[in-house]
């Protein structure tokens, strides 16, 4: 069955005056904002994080954005819910924060925190499985049961789209495809593995590859790939490199999880057809006796994880379980 993306969330119609704040927690900033039932945006906010002030000042950054952004909401409006993302380990069923490295929680109950504080429903989820929420319902992969949706920035992170809905695994980790070893005794990661996608196709593995090779200043990824495109030998073994060890990757699930689409979002995503070309060609010599999925870019670019934590807002508006793990549940299951 296709999931109907185009239905709003459980309590999106109760009243046209609602609205949800959903932020985006990253280890630099977070981006924060109002948006109503249609997806207007009405407010926006962005912040620093102060990781070095410790967790304490980090929950208080949050719950200080999330009440000036309801200050800043038209009077019209009536904030009924949070949404908040973040990278790393995320147990949504508990509202708990079981590791991220970037901004230093550990066994955080974050969403008990910031729901006392703020006397709102809070729904939590993995920042890349929340972008791969809303490209599945609002953006490149609408209307596609089966996807997966790549985040290619500073590290590499994936969100599964299966029977239309984003699944999150056993432990909460489904889509580590970063850390999916591929060139056998290849660079150390910094997960402690050899030879992951990640060390290779990554962003700051592009950066990082091409300044050692070339003894220059790391150029943006984007500008590597340029480089390739213009015939600067070392930009097209580090670029090349990278394609190889990300096709791997996308083999290897594509004969698992047979999907129609594959969808890549994340800074990388602005090289366009510059990186999904010779991607695409790269898992065709792969594959020789099947045809591969197209790869495409995110529709929604920078704002996936943005409009998916407000997905994830909504969704902590099932009333049939309050602030149990009903509600977060929802947030990558069919909602419909």
């Amino acid at each position: 069955m296709t999931t109907d993306v185009t239905a709003l969330p459980p309590g999106a119609a109760a009243t046209s005056a609602a609205a949800v704040i959903a932020l985006d927690v990253g280890g630099t900033s977070i981006k924060g904002a109002v948006e109503t039932a249609d997806g207007t945006i009405d407010s926006r906010m962005e912040v620093p994080t102060p990781v070095a002030d410790g967790v304490n000042a980090v929950v208080s950054t949050i719950v200080a954005t999330i009440e000036a952004l309801r200050t800043a909401a038209s009077p019209h409006l009536t904030v009924v819910s949070v949404g908040i993302i973040f990278p790393g380990a995320v147990d949504r069923a508990a509202g708990v924060a079981r590791y991220s490295a970037n901004i230093g929680w550990r066994d955080l109950p974050i969403r008990r925190l910031v729901a006392d504080r703020v006397g709102l429903p809070v729904g939590i989820d993995h920042d890349v499985r929340a972008a791969g929420l809303a490209e599945a319902r609002l953006g490149a992969a609408r209307g596609v049961d089966e996807a997966l949706f790549v985040s290619i920035g500073t590290g590499i992170a994936a969100a599964v789209v299966t029977g239309g809905s984003v699944v999150s695994g056993a432990d909460g980790m489904a889509g580590e495809l970063g850390h999916l070893p591929v060139i056998p005794e290849g660079e150390t990661c910094a997960c402690g593995l050899r030879g992951c996608v990640e060390t290779y196709a990554s962003a700051a593995s592009l950066a990082r590859r091409y300044a050692a090779g070339a003894g220059t200043p790391p150029l943006p990824a984007e500008d590597v790939i340029a480089q390739a495109g213009r015939g600067d030998v070392i930009a097209q073994r580090v670029f090349g490199e990278a394609v190889v060890a990300l096709g791997r990757a996308l083999v290897g699930y594509i004969f698992v999880m047979d999907p129609s689409l594959i969808v890549i979002g994340g800074g990388m995503a602005a090289a366009g057809s510059a990186l999904t070309g010779p991607l695409e060609a790269e898992m065709e010599r792969s594959m020789v006796w099947r045809q591969a999925p197209p790869v495409v870019t995110s529709e929604l670019k920078g704002d996936a994880g943005r409009r998916g934590a407000a997905l994830v807002a909504w969704s902590a508006l099932d009333t049939s379980s309050p602030q149990s793990g009903a509600h977060d549940n929802a947030s990558t299951e069919d909602q419909t």
